[in-house]
């Protein structure tokens, strides 16, 4: 029966699906059986445990690793980039520094993903357990920042000031932190408290799951809660909020595409492919239509004048 903080489902039947590397390691460090054919071999082995679809390690059986999100990361690394240099340009915007914190956390998730979820890196090597512990801190890092925009947004305090970016940067660190020492001790079991999994077939971890998966999930709805009632309620402004819709549907979409889809594309393709492109596109065009959306309710570039003389210069 699956418990609560269960992974084994995911691992099983989610192709790509990058937090079953720590668990990978954590089952081959403890010598366990857990293993049928598909996974036992790290020389072929393919993201996940026991999965029902996925794409084998790079060059076993003619496979050319997860190339289609391989394409989709490299793309996306060079849209969030070019989002993040337009950012930088508008001095006066509202939010400007914490939002640009929040791109360069979304870009710097990208090419841990592409060698997370790529099939490029051994399974069960030290190399890609470190740094899927280090994707996940940085996940779970992104969406504090996306919900600390729209904390930021209600004007609580200034934004781009001490009073706004200390506390913005500590939850920020501390997010990366503690998610990544937890992914650590899961796969490396420098601790009882975070694994083995008991029993070792379960890939239990209460902790990784609800950082992982509930914390993203809840921090991007109570973001686009925050967003609507400021939009409407504070600036009463209409235009703004279809950004912000189309922005959380996108979002929604890549996450089914992610979770339901992704093992029928990967069968489809016979493992030559699976979804986890399409929603790393979702994602990516989600992000996109965001930074329009903080566009749209945020004053334009003030001449330099006023600029100066705003901050005293």
């Amino acid at each position: 029966m699956t418990k609560f903080g269960d992974f084994a489902p995911l691992c099983h039947d989610t192709p790509s699906y990058p937090w079953c590397n720590l668990f990978y390691r954590q089952i081959q460090h403890h010598q366990s059986s857990v293993f049928t054919s598909v996974s036992s071999n790290p020389a072929t082995a393919p993201v996940g445990i026991n999965p029902t679809c996925g794409i084998p390690f790079v060059g076993s059986n003619g496979s050319l690793a997860n190339i289609a999100n391989i394409v989709a990361c490299a793309l996306s690394i060079f849209v969030v980039g070019a989002l993040i240099f337009l950012t930088s340009r508008r001095r006066a915007a509202v939010g400007r520094v914490e939002f640009r914190i929040f791109l360069v956390l979304y870009w710097l998730t990208l090419p841990l993903q592409l060698l997370t979820t790529g099939s490029v890196l051994q399974q069960g090597s030290t190399a890609l357990t470190v740094l899927t512990a280090i994707h996940a801190g940085f996940v779970a890092a992104t969406f504090w920042a996306l919900l600390g925009n729209a904390i930021v947004s209600t004007q609580v305090v200034e934004d781009g000031t001490l009073s706004s970016l200390i506390p913005f940067s500590f939850f920020t660190l501390a997010f990366f932190i503690a998610v990544t020492y937890i992914s650590l001790d899961t796969a490396f079991s420098f601790t009882s408290v975070f694994g083995p999994s008991d029993p070792a077939d379960s890939l239990n971890n209460i902790a990784l799951f609800i950082l992982t998966n509930i914390w993203p999930a809840a921090a991007a709805v109570i973001y686009f809660a925050l967003m609507l009632y400021i939009i409407l309620g504070i600036l009463n402004e209409l235009k703004p909020v279809w950004f912000y819709i189309l922005a959380a549907g996108l979002f929604v979409l890549s996450q089914l595409d992610f979770f339901l889809l992704n093992k029928v594309i990967c069968k489809g393709a016979n493992q030559k492919i699976d979804g986890s492109f399409v929603a790393t596109i979702l994602e990516t065009a989600s992000v996109v239509v965001l930074y329009f959306g903080w566009k749209g309710i945020t004053e334009e570039q003030w001449d330099d004048q006023e600029y100066a003389y705003y901050y005293g210069r």
